[in-house]
């Protein structure tokens, strides 16, 4: 099993780009990055001075969306990079949370989404793509090689993935939901004619690595909130009557509103309705051997790459202790 690193992108961008070289000597596989451009730095200009910076590791958006960037700008920025670089990047993309909603859009419809993630990868891979009326490919482009991973929760959101997508993120460290989750997917793609073998899937959730255990909750109940807000998404849509686990959707009933000001940081205020319990099996949390135990969980169950989002105040350390006791034993 693979493992990676999410950042944000907060400034200095160098610092980005410094934790995005420990992570390759470290020996994780992929470096990930958040892309909500009025939340944070803008994440393509900083993919290349990582990619320049490092020479193995694949680079890309957890995740970007459909929509505040026109679908051929976003092929033409990772083919452009794969020249550069030599087909080191990945496309992870969904239909949009924060970058959307800080600007006053709505998230992408899922017909959007799939429309959306053919013409990015055909476009990215030097093919020809039919888009409004036109005929187009990127004639310079037919070396690049991008594959596109799908974020997703809701039902129709999985059957989507196991259509269309080449890999599926999930963004929450369960064993028993990856386990609903990850048959949800396959089973779309046998369903489809798709090989259920020949789709990737990744689990990403924070992880933290030490003894205070109160304290490591603290800096992670930020995810629950995150993940609260697509699992409201499914709610409103579907009630909270078996479309997803009730593992997932139980949590957020005492949820009140949200600030995007404050998402996806450690100390965020408006995640207090998210209970220990919750933290507890969304992130991975403790000493090694935990961290060892459930990534061996999630690797039993088909997970191909556990990306660890390094969003708390043990970065350092956390990557350390990765790269000595963690990465090891998945090599």
């Amino acid at each position: 099993m693979d493992i990676g690193v999410v950042l944000q992108n907060d400034p200095p961008a160098r610092q980005v780009v410094e934790y995005a070289k420990q992570a390759e000597a470290l020996g994780f596989s992929h470096v990930w990055t958040f892309d909500s451009h009025v939340l944070w730095q803008e994440p393509f200009v900083i993919y290349s001075a990582i990619l320049a910076a490092t020479q193995r590791v694949v680079v890309g958006p957890m995740v970007t969306n459909p929509g505040t960037r026109d679908w051929t700008v976003i092929a033409a920025q990772f083919a452009t990079l794969n020249e550069m670089y030599g087909n080191r990047t990945i496309c992870g993309i969904g239909r949009g949370d924060s970058a959307l909603r800080v600007i006053g859009k709505p998230p992408n419809s899922l017909a959007q989404l799939r429309e959306s993630i053919g013409v990015i990868r055909d476009l990215a891979n030097g093919r020809a793509v039919s888009l409004r009326g036109r005929e187009l490919r990127l004639d310079w482009a037919a070396a690049s090689r991008l594959e596109v991973w799908v974020a997703a929760y809701g039902p129709k959101a999985l059957a989507l993935t196991g259509e269309a997508g080449d890999g599926y993120i999930l963004q929450l460290a369960d064993p028993d939901i990856a386990e609903w989750m990850i048959k949800a997917v396959r089973r779309a793609a046998a369903d489809s004619g798709r090989d259920p073998a020949a789709i990737k899937f990744c689990v990403a959730a924070p992880a933290y690595v030490g003894d205070d255990l109160a304290h490591q909750r603290e800096q992670t109940r930020w995810f629950g909130g995150m993940v609260g807000n697509h699992v409201a998404d499914i709610v409103a849509r579907y009630g909270g009557d078996g479309a997803v686990p009730k593992a997932l959707t139980d949590y957020i009933k005492a949820r009140e509103g949200y600030d995007y000001s404050e998402h996806g940081r450690a100390g965020n205020t408006h995640t207090t309705f998210v209970p220990d319990e919750v933290v507890d099996r969304f992130c991975v949390l403790g000493p090694v051997a935990g961290h060892v135990k459930r990534l061996t969980e999630l690797r039993d169950l088909g997970v191909d790459q556990f990306a660890v989002y390094l969003q708390h105040d043990a970065k350092e350390e956390t990557l350390s202790a990765y790269g000595s006791d963690v990465i090891p034993a998945f090599s």
